[in-house]
């Protein structure tokens, strides 16, 4: 296993929340997280881009202000366009005021002005401008970073992620789930197990996800939420009933004016925070020298929000479900997110999950906190056993015809998991071998042994008809789980190997360049081993069938054509061409068709014998 070495003296690793509304940047002080301040006093950024009419770049409170201004130059929300193609976001486009440039396919380009920027560069604008507070706070060059991403963020919006820190000018040394660190920032992984559910109420969405604990490693088990459920929706209902009540004091309506619906909605958020620790609040706004004002109670307050609080109940119920967790199995529920720091979503919360929350840390910041931790431990600062790196070699079990398929594959980050499904090859198959090995090579013989367990007792199914699911499972000391489990009944089998040792960095990196040397040659035995086994699978159908009464009832013509195309394939099947052999597995196919038809209406007919429709 590798480690990230930083040398005699290790740099400064700054941990990121990079966040659709606001995101902030958080270090180590010592064993300590700590958020770092902006140039204007505010641990928050908000996550707003605009170019100004000179050109330059204007990044956070400033861009929030041109929003008002100068919406067509002015981007916010590029998080949820991160990884994404032109006909993912559709939906999204058209709730924000900027306009896509013309041109857009793949790759959404965001018009700004006279100039088109792609979402990662969106990103990278904000990123540099937390790494430019980092370094004037910490008066260091900070090049490393950890940064936060959401639970269900696939390949590609991770990958976006990435390439917004090079583009920025950091290094990113580790993506982590947001709820991850959400629980590292409260110490949880300290635990040896347990369940933790992570509610993140934001400003613009609404996320939860339910993690298992194992030795220190979270699994997310699943995650669940609304792309568009937040503390804006609050504000939004807020601002409903002041232009209301505005429009029936004033007999104007404001909501036509840009700059006046701005500044009530800093009242309103004025409001709603005092609601937070008050019995009641003072909602006041001016514009053209009339003044409006009105007081909310914390009761009416929680009367006009308790619908959109109930809207984040449904999701954390699915969460629970899809989890294959009840409430009960929750050991620990942690708070992520401003809203949650309105009494009503707290006390839904416990009431749900029957536990209380955890409170202590800002809500807004416990995120970039845990970020903080992991860029600690990743730079040496904490003295953790999560400073295992990468997997060196991939893991993967053998298939069919003696193949490799690779499950965790080299160089990926842990704590890893990950899982596949397989079935069985012969009919009525009790028991299935499961055979763990380590390496780059295509086929079984080539790679590095290192487990073999049997899962037993399995339902005896036609072939192709059960389900195996195989999850492979690295935690922070190197250790493999490996547990296979029959989907039908649940059966498992599981074992802890440990593929990491034994092997010298030389061995590594000599079984690497093997993979590397003898690619082409792998990769035409895996072809031939693959064919050969949909070989097998066509020969052993069409034989079986051969004995039934839907062959006898078929032309002689087409039982002979059966034949030849039988004799056809056999004669090529141990021939060194994978291509003529597909060849002739198609040409099987489509020789049994009218076959294969008879024998499903068979089927069909005597399943449906003594039954009235």
């Amino acid at each position: 296993m590798f480690q990230i070495d930083f040398g005699e003296s290790s740099e400064t690793v700054v941990g990121i929340d990079l966040g659709t509304t606001n995101s902030l940047v958080a270090y180590m002080d010592a064993a300590t997280p700590r958020v770092i301040r902006g140039e204007d006093g505010d641990n928050l950024v908000p996550s707003i881009v605009s170019l100004a009419p000179n050109g330059e770049i204007v990044v956070g409170n400033p861009a929030r202000q041109m929003l008002i201004d100068r919406p067509d130059r002015t981007v916010y929300s590029a998080k949820r366009l991160m990884g994404r193609g032109i006909g993912d976001v559709q939906d999204e486009l058209k709730l924000f005021p900027f306009r896509v440039a013309e041109g857009s396919e793949q790759v959404v380009r965001i018009q700004l002005g006279e100039k088109q920027f792609t979402p990662p560069e969106i990103a990278a604008f904000v990123l540099r401008q937390l790494k430019k507070n980092a370094e004037a706070a910490l008066e260091t060059q900070v090049t490393k970073a950890v940064i936060t991403v959401p639970a269900y963020f696939n390949d590609a919006q991770r990958q976006a992620t990435k390439d917004a820190g090079r583009i920025a000018g950091l290094e990113v040394l580790r993506l982590v789930n947001e709820p991850t660190a959400a629980a590292l920032a409260y110490g949880l992984d300290k635990r040896k197990k347990g369940t933790v559910a992570v509610y993140d109420l934001g400003g613009g969405t609404f996320d939860i996800s339910i993690l298992k604990l194992h030795d220190g490693i979270f699994e997310v088990l699943a995650t669940n939420g609304d792309t568009h459920l937040g503390g804006d929706d609050i504000d939004n209902l807020l601002i409903h009933i002041a232009l209301e009540d505005i429009q029936s004091e004033w007999g104007e309506d404001l909501s036509i004016h840009g700059e006046a619906v701005q500044t009530l909605r800093r009242a309103v958020i004025a409001a709603k925070e005092s609601l937070s620790f008050l019995p009641s609040a003072q909602m006041e706004f001016a514009f053209h020298g009339k003044t409006y004002h009105r007081e909310i109670t914390r009761e009416l307050f929680d009367r006009l929000i308790t619908g959109i609080v109930d809207r984040t109940l449904g999701p954390c119920r699915d969460c629970i479900r899809d989890a294959g967790v009840s409430v009960e199995q929750i050991d620990e529920v942690v708070l992520v997110g401003g809203s949650t720091r309105i009494p009503l979503v707290r006390s839904a919360v416990e009431k749900l999950f029957r536990a209380k929350p955890h409170t202590d840390l800002n809500p807004d910041e416990v995120v970039a906190l845990g970020a903080a931790v992991q860029a600690g431990i990743l730079s040496g600062t904490l003295e953790d056993n999560l400073l295992l790196d990468v997997t060196p070699l991939s893991l993967g079990i053998e298939t069919m015809g003696g193949v490799v398929s690779k499950i965790i594959h080299r160089n990926s980050t842990i704590p890893a998991s990950a899982s596949e499904s397989f079935t069985t090859s012969v009919d009525g198959q009790r028991n299935v071998l499961i055979n763990v090995v380590q390496g780059e090579r295509e086929l079984v013989k080539d790679n590095r042994p290192l487990a073999r367990f049997d899962l037993k007792d399995i339902d005896p199914l036609p072939a192709g008809m059960a389900r195996i699911e195989v999850r492979f499972l690295i935690d922070a000391n190197g250790i493999l789980n490996v547990t296979a489990r029959d989907a039908r009944t649940g059966k498992e089998q599981s074992m802890d190997v440990r593929p990491m040792y034994g092997l010298t960095d030389e061995q590594v990196e000599a079984m690497y360049k093997a993979s590397i040397d003898n690619a082409e040659a792998d990769f035409h035995a895996r072809q031939l081993a693959e064919v050969r086994v949909d070989a097998d699978a066509i020969l052993a159908a069409t034989e079986k069938a051969r004995q039934s009464d839907a062959y006898t009832d078929l032309p002689e013509e087409e039982r002979q054509a059966i034949a030849k195309a039988v004799n056809e394939l056999l004669l090529l099947y141990h021939g060194q061409d994978h291509l003529q052999i597909r060849s002739k597995i198609e040409e099987l196919n489509a020789a049994t068709m009218t076959l294969a038809e008879n024998m499903m209406n068979a089927a069909v007919k005597g399943a449906l014998k003594g039954t009235k429709l």
